[in-house]
């Protein structure tokens, strides 16, 4: 049994594992008009979470859809919750000088007419605009349980605790906390707390509902909580409607034409704009005659040496896949300093990039020429990722959507002192 702590209205909420269908199930709470019965209408409540700051944007978008789960979770039996989309900016791998890259809206990267089709969702400054001013009411930081696995046995519980590691909230002059809050200085929270969490997003379901009645909350360190249906249907619903912006795909399209002699209508990867009618057959997708790589290289160098090839390994894999599979072109997707991408130009000159210039990355931003960098790599006839890249997940993930046989896509590097090594999983899509 778990506890968490008074409410601010005095109430006591107690937390049970459910262990025949691993669900939490709330006792004893806090009274909340709108659960109530007699109930007329559902008032409206906003969720907003934030990531761990050295996370990507790759794995943010892999946070979103944990939350976006959690909300269909709190819609089914609650009040009208909303996501509030936290503005990008300010992430470790945007890294391109004299560019304003902070308060991003979503809208800039992906549409969002396709992810409200899915989860009710609204950018920061509407709910700025909806809720009355900058102000959230309660963050919650989650963290996990500073003693680990109780006796090594892993289960589903949450509780109130006091803070792991130093609370980046402070307290200003009015008694209002401060924080990084997506570069918004204006934004203050009326109150901060820590919480202990480990299980699936839909462990803080009864939390939300019932112990906690004000308007607007915040969970930051959002990745601390588990997918709670990962790979499938809820997950791809929700991973599906994140159709990148057509600005982007638009700009990557013109570059496949161009430089990849690449279109949809040759390599049989139409799109249809409404993510719910899009249902590819798997191996319909032919994709355009070039190899799609992603070379991640980095800080995976010495994170990950034993997986990550030197660009000697990685260029005569590359030109193994170009024989084999009778390609004379080739898309390259990396982060190589410009040391190593000298290197690589050297080493493979008919490797073809996407250059943005200045211009492009002030209007376009790091995180819309990855994504354009993404857009070509999903259309190429075969891919090659970078082991447990989250970059190369998505990429996994677009040509899935677009129809590719599995064995064209699910592919990467392996380490030079590899002679085999483990590809990645097939998670195939459910409708």
């Amino acid at each position: 049994m778990v506890r968490l702590g008074h409410d601010e209205a005095g109430g006591m909420v107690r937390l049970g594992h459910d262990e025949a269908r691993g669900m939490v199930r709330l006792g004893a709470c806090a009274s909340h008009a709108v659960n109530s019965p007699t109930a007329k209408a559902r008032d409206i409540r906003y969720l907003l979470y934030d990531v761990n700051p050295p996370e990507g944007f790759n794995l943010r978008r892999d946070v979103y859809i944990r939350m976006a789960s959690l909300v269909k979770t709190l819609r089914r039996d609650g009040d009208d919750w909303v996501l509030v989309l936290p503005p990008w900016g300010r992430l470790y791998h945007w890294q391109s000088p004299d560019i304003h890259q902070v308060r991003i809206p979503w809208g800039d990267f992906f549409s969002l007419h396709s992810l409200q089709a899915n989860v009710p969702v609204v950018e920061y400054e509407a709910f700025i605009a909806e809720s009355g001013g900058p102000f959230i009411d309660q963050v919650l930081v989650l963290q996990n349980y500073a003693e680990g696995w109780t006796d090594g046995k892993w289960e589903e519980k949450v509780d109130q605790r006091p803070c792991v590691d130093k609370l980046m909230y402070s307290k200003d002059k009015q008694g209002y906390y401060r924080g990084w809050f997506w570069g918004y200085e204006e934004t203050r929270a009326h109150k901060v707390m820590c919480m202990s969490a480990q299980g699936h997003a839909s462990i803080l379901a009864p939390v939300l509902q019932r112990n906690i009645t004000v308007t607007s909350v915040m969970l930051d360190r959002a990745e601390t909580v588990l997918h709670d249906h990962y790979a499938g249907k809820d997950y791809w619903s929700t991973r599906r409607s994140m159709v990148f912006a057509k600005h982007l795909r638009l700009i990557g399209d013109a570059f496949r034409a161009e430089r990849l002699s690449s279109t949809d209508a040759g390599d049989l990867t139409g799109y249809n704009e409404d993510w719910t009618r899009m249902k590819a057959e798997l191996g319909w997708a032919k994709g355009g005659t070039y190899l799609g790589v992603h070379l991640r290289r980095k800080d995976f160098i010495w994170g990950h040496r034993k997986d990550v090839p030197s660009l000697k390994g990685a260029v005569q894999k590359i030109r193994a896949l170009m024989t084999k599979h009778k390609l004379d072109q080739v898309f390259v997707a990396t982060d190589a300093d410009d040391e190593e991408l000298e290197d690589l130009k050297r080493m493979l000159p008919e490797m073809v990039r996407f250059e943005p210039t200045w211009e492009d990355l002030e209007l376009h931003k790091d995180g819309g020429v990855a994504i354009i960098d993404q857009w070509i790599c999903a259309h190429a006839r075969f891919f090659i990722g970078t082991s447990v890249s989250t970059f190369s997940f998505r990429i996994h993930e677009e040509r899935e959507i677009l129809g590719f046989d599995p064995k064209s896509t699910y592919n990467r590097f392996c380490g030079d002192e590899e002679k085999e090594c483990e590809q990645p999983t097939h998670w195939k899509i459910v409708y």
